[in-house]
């Protein structure tokens, strides 16, 4: 029985899904930590809701 290995095409779509994924978590961090002076809303609140999505997006993933 022969074991077939992905081919460096395979690879590379796994690898830039990934950074694509990392990419989103990012930036549900940066925008959770945003300051809106427009929006009354809590600091911490914002904050926790970017970190809970960033962690949700690397869960789906695998990552």
């Amino acid at each position: 029985m022969t074991q077939s290995t992905p081919s460096e095409h395979d690879r590379l779509s796994v690898v830039e899904a990934q950074v694509q994924t990392l990419a989103q978590a990012v930036r549900a961090l940066a925008e959770g930590l945003e300051a809106n002076p427009s929006q009354e809303t809590d600091a911490s609140v914002e904050a926790a809701r970017g970190a809970r999505l960033a962690h949700e997006l690397l869960l789906a993933q695998g990552l």
